[in-house]
């Protein structure tokens, strides 16, 4: 077990849930039934890949609020032969249509938060086929049993997923008319089971529609196990396990799919602009998509390699605030105490405003971004006091516009919805639970889901799928699911690190992480979020690496973030000084963030950060695992 530092609280005697240990495989999730799907494959002999697939498309059926097979994903793993972090990039890109001048000439000046005009490529589902092909070792159709199993027989739905329908069903009731066939069968239970529970039909032959189902329930999506069973199809009497996968994935990309997106969306409907359009994505936009790898980012922590995505997703802004913390006293890096807490956040800050100014898909100065000259500059605007700027760095001969920084927006009624986790109101304490919120009119603030796995023989993988949320759009009745909105994290103004651009993918927020000692993979740790995710995962890494806290003592400790910064989801907008913090911290401790001017918000004792997490020790073979309490939804297993 780690050893305390004495520069940092104490962690707490008592954790919410044991430090779980063992030498076979562990899992974690953000949704227990994908975790215990996991750990199955791992039981039944599969490797981490086999179950961080087979969970993951368990996932998309149990989590449809946070994610969707028409979401996308990005993942860093490493293999038991190769210990060089690797990213898996399911993130797809703008559509070819998908033009600055089309969304001007629709009368919008955002790309909208919901609609088939935020959608990108669909990545996730041919990015987890491409992990299984290659690193796997399990027929697709034992990978996707699960999944499909949930999905036509049902599975008792998720509190979170009831209050995402009811606080959206207005809106499809009066305008995503698929939707609410779907999220709103009617009449309530078609069927009792012998158990006393209820089961609601999910599929576009539902009855007219009703009821917003209640925890509990049993919901099905038989549209989304069909389309399923019609991957495997696709590659009966291929020769080889290779080639099946290959036919699945063809049959996404270039076949019924395909082709059912390009029906559904060229229909106007509405959007978070309160106007209705038709999408732009197109079939041929998927046929162009394969999902790839990618080298990671990496960044040396005290001792530790951080591995993350590239540019083009926020992963690198955790990895320039870990350089900008890396030489100061340890008692500033505890995020318990207010200086701690202080300088952790005004370093992020900086780190944020970088990634506004640079970071996107194109040719982004990382190597300068990391620099001990740049990283030095920056640290001496860390203050005494909270920042209300925007500062960005300047890099030599880099010219990039900066985007607009909105304190406040004002689009149509706002009908539609940004990311799927929301505050009740947008200054409200958020309600003591790690679950999203939406509001009745549709804005929305970060959240997702996750996966870690890591097996006996030393595979181990993060992943962060997302998108393709319920709310998102329009469900297209043949598939049971709907279109991702990642376009929103683009900007319609020239000349920006992540103007929109056709082809090109928007700069994402999903963000896992790998950790390596010694060139070796030790921990494999994400959490949902938006823009907190490696924020909370920093507050993680400072008290497991630095303050000695367990994995679960970590996951545990008090939470908090800056929303200092222009917000990756619309309607776009930061709070000067903002910090969010969970009640937890302290009275005494949050009185001295104020004197030091953070503009603060309670957000409950148990609010912030979804985190989960498996270690292995290199030199024992022991492996671990930990999970987030908050929202009582979050599990690890193992043995």
């Amino acid at each position: 077990m780690p050893t305390p530092n004495p520069a940092f609280v104490p962690p707490a005697t008592q954790t919410s849930r044991p430090d779980l240990q063992g030498t076979f495989g562990m899992a974690a999730a953000t949704h227990w039934i994908a975790t215990a799907t996991a750990q199955s494959v791992l039981e039944r002999g599969g490797n981490a890949f086999d179950a961080a697939v087979a969970g993951a498309f368990v996932l998309h059926v149990v989590e449809p609020h946070l994610n969707g097979p028409g979401g996308d994903l990005t993942a860093v793993f490493a293999t038991a032969s190769n210990p060089t972090p690797v990213v898996l990039v399911g993130q797809g890109p703008a559509p070819a249509g998908a033009t600055p001048e089309h969304y001007r000439a629709e009368g919008l000046d955002l790309v909208p938060g919901s609609g088939a005009l935020a959608a990108t490529v669909p990545g996730a589902v041919d990015a987890w086929l491409l992990l299984l092909r290659d690193h796997g070792t399990w027929e697709l159709a034992d990978v996707l049993a699960p999944a499909i199993g949930y999905a036509r027989d049902g599975h008792p739905v998720a509190a979170g997923v009831v209050r995402t329908i009811t606080a959206v069903q207005g809106l499809f009731r009066d305008h995503w008319p698929t939707s609410a066939t779907q999220w709103l069968p009617g009449g309530g239970p078609t069927r009792a089971g012998t158990d006393g529970s209820r089961s609601l039909r999910s599929d576009a032959s539902a009855e007219p529609v009703g009821t917003v189902p209640a925890p509990g329930d049993l919901v099905r999506n038989e549209a989304l196990a069909a389309v399923l069973d019609r991957l495997l199809d696709a590659g009966d009497g291929s020769g080889s396990r290779t080639a099946r996968i290959d036919a699945a994935r063809s049959e996404w990309a270039e076949g019924f799919v395909a082709e059912a997106i390009d029906r559904f969306v060229r229909e106007p409907h509405r959007h978070a602009s309160g106007t209705d359009h038709a999408g732009v994505i197109r079939a041929s936009d998927l046929a162009a998509f394969r999902a790839s790898y990618e080298p990671a980012a990496t960044t040396e922590f005290r001792g530790c390699t951080i591995a993350k995505t590239g540019p083009w997703g926020q992963g690198p802004a955790l990895l320039q605030t870990l350089r900008l913390l890396e030489p100061l006293d340890d008692a500033l890096l505890d995020p318990s105490t207010s200086v701690g807490a202080h300088t952790i956040v005004e370093a992020q800050k900086l780190a944020m405003a970088d990634r506004e100014a640079f970071y996107g898909d194109g040719d982004v100065p990382l190597d300068v971004l990391l620099s001990d000259a740049y990283t030095d500059e920056r640290r001496a605007l860390i203050g005494e006091r909270a920042s209300a700027e925007l500062r960005p760095g300047t890099i030599a001969g880099v010219e990039r516009a900066m985007p607009p920084a909105r304190t406040s927006y004002s689009a149509g009624d706002g009908a539609g919805l940004g990311e799927p986790t929301v505050q009740v109101a947008p200054v409200a304490p958020v309600e003591d639970r790690g679950e999203p919120f939406v509001t009745p009119d549709g804005e929305t603030r970060g959240d997702t889901c996750h996966i870690d796995v890591v097996d006996r023989w030393g595979n181990i993988v993060s992943a962060t799928p997302s998108g393709g949320w319920l709310q998102s759009s329009p469900t297209i009745p043949d598939l049971g699911f709907c279109l991702g909105t990642r376009l929103q994290m683009t900007w319609l103004e020239p000349g920006t690190a992540s103007t929109l651009r056709p082809g090109e993918r928007p700069r994402t927020t999903l963000t896992p992480t790998l950790v390596l000692r010694d060139g070796v993979p030790v921990a494999a740790v994400g959490s949902p979020g938006g823009d907190q995710q490696d924020q909370w995962q920093l507050l993680f890494l400072l008290r497991w690496i630095v303050g000695g806290y367990t994995p679960q003592q970590a996951i545990d400790a008090p939470a908090l973030h800056t929303t200092s910064f222009p917000g990756s989801f619309w309607p776009r907008t930061w709070e000067p000084a903002g910090l969010v913090v969970e009640d937890r911290l302290g009275d005494d401790v949050i009185a001295e963030l104020e004197a030091r001017g953070h503009v603060v918000t309670r957000a409950g004792d148990w609010s912030l950060g979804r985190l989960s997490c498996v270690t292995r020790d290199p030199a024992t073979g022991v492996l671990g695992a930990a999970a987030n309490p908050r929202g009582a939804q979050g599990y690890a297993a193992g043995r």
